[in-house]
């Protein structure tokens, strides 16, 4: 198994197939593994920690089919071997409920959905910046 760098779950297969383009445009050597519902989303992170694969940074959509953003971030942050994974909530959301649940819960940030391409570029250029430039990391 490929580790990825970003493991992405969105249920919309367009923003999906967005920011498949957007993330090569920033960085063409990036590895997205996108999945389309909580559930298999939570398949896949079992078989990171089963296979010790460990993706650099995780985006998680708030609401999905099957288990919630909110949940994954919950599994995700029980998991020793996944808890350290930084987690950014990443949702057309930009209630002040759901920035406050999803820190408390342990995401480490929360960003609304940019509005067209490229401000989802340059929002992408930012992430990237910090996340894998800038910020140390443990694992």
């Amino acid at each position: 198994m490929k580790t990825p760098d970003i493991f992405y779950v969105e249920d919309d297969t367009d923003y999906a197939f967005f920011m498949q383009s957007a993330v090569q445009e920033v960085k063409d050597t990036l590895n997205l593994t996108i999945v389309e519902d909580g559930k298999e989303a939570l398949t896949k992170l079992q078989s990171f920690v089963d296979s010790k694969v460990k993706p650099k940074l995780i985006l998680l959509d708030l609401n999905l089919p099957g288990l919630s953003g909110l949940d994954l971030l919950k599994f995700i942050k029980d998991i020793p071997y996944l808890k350290s994974i930084p987690v950014i909530l990443f949702s057309t959301s930009d209630n002040p409920d759901d920035v406050k649940a999803s820190i408390e819960f342990g995401a480490n940030a929360y960003l609304a959905k940019p509005n067209g391409y490229e401000n989802l570029v340059k929002c992408l250029h930012s992430v990237h910046d910090f996340w894998f430039n800038q910020h140390l990391r443990l694992n």
